[in-house]
């Protein structure tokens, strides 16, 4: 099988990228990145290693670029991890958000119709739900309406009615997977669980907004890996949530990495919350676990496996 692999020196796109390669060696991998400040080096030097592993510098947002990526690779699936995703950044300055997330995944959708590509993945967020209060007992689904807080997953909602308006209206095979915060190696420091090893062992103060109390369900980045593969091969078209029901606050989770670190006085400063912030958004992942996928992870090992590679 042939896979274009946007975003692929990002966190998310570049496990799944070493996923494939180790798993599936006959296959060929194509990796697109813009190489902007979100990308590693490191990781994508890893994804070098594999005679199977093309790479193209290139930005998802030139049509003419991503034309030549299609016409000489013929991808038969399109997995598009390339977004921007900090939703603080968001916040400041959202047109990088609106032009990437919309308008590159336009140029990728149009391509993948014109080139008849077999299945095309849009990788999505929990966060384009909105979120639910504490205590609740209800959960995202698939069929929920979308109600993103921030101009980060406002732009993913979007692109993904785009990639499903493909589908209905073209006929691409479209699949979304809709996933809960991921966790591993090789994520940017502006990121909670990096952040937080990288203040502590500076010994720095760690900023915490609001209450500490925002719930996030974290969810390892190679289980994700795991999901996505299955979709597009397994899966049918539509949407998955993929979560792994494994809810921490944010000021839990922090004291958590404190005590993996042997940091327990570490300092936290309690900063004043983000505009819109989500104070839980768990999901349904019911659907994605009936084709046979669920979470492998044991959380307190791979927390500390991740907690151990950034402080080294």
């Amino acid at each position: 099988m042939k896979i274009l692999v946007t975003g692929c020196a990002g966190f998310i796109g570049s496990a799944f990228c070493r996923y494939l390669l180790k798993k599936y060696p006959s296959d060929h991998i194509c990796g697109v990145d813009a190489m902007t400040y979100a990308a590693n080096p490191d990781a994508l030097a890893d994804l070098k290693k594999y005679s199977s592993f093309d790479f193209s510098l290139e930005n998802i947002c030139d049509r003419d670029a991503v034309d030549r990526i299609f016409s000489s690779f013929l991808p038969d699936v399109v997995v598009n991890f390339a977004a921007e995703t900090h939703v603080d950044r968001s916040i400041d300055n959202s047109f990088s958000f609106t032009q990437t997330n919309l308008l590159g995944t336009d140029v990728l959708l149009s391509a993948s119709l014109r080139y008849g590509v077999g299945r095309y993945h849009q990788v999505s967020t929990d966060e384009v739900y909105g979120d639910l209060p504490y205590g609740s007992d209800l959960r995202f689904t698939e069929e929920s309406p979308l109600c993103p807080s921030s101009p980060y997953s406002a732009s993913k909602a979007g692109a993904d009615l785009l990639a499903l308006s493909y589908m209905k209206t073209h006929g691409l095979p479209v699949s979304v997977s809709r996933s809960s915060n991921n966790y591993g190696i090789y994520q940017h420091t502006e990121k909670l669980i990096p952040m937080a090893v990288t203040k502590l062992c500076s010994k720095e103060s760690v900023e915490i907004y609001g209450d500490g109390r925002n719930m996030r369900d974290w969810l390892y980045v190679d289980d994700n890996c795991r999901a996505i593969d299955l979709i597009i091969r397994a899966g049918d078209c539509g949407v998955y949530n993929v979560g792994a029901d494994n809810e921490w606050s944010n000021i839990d989770l922090v004291k958590k990495i404190m005590g993996h670190l042997g940091m327990p006085d570490g300092e936290l400063v309690f900063v004043p919350d983000r505009k819109g912030h989500d104070r839980r958004y768990p999901i349904d992942s019911g659907k994605i676990r009936s084709l046979g996928w669920s979470p492998e992870a044991r959380f307190e090992e791979r927390l500390k496996e991740t907690v151990e590679w950034y402080r080294k």
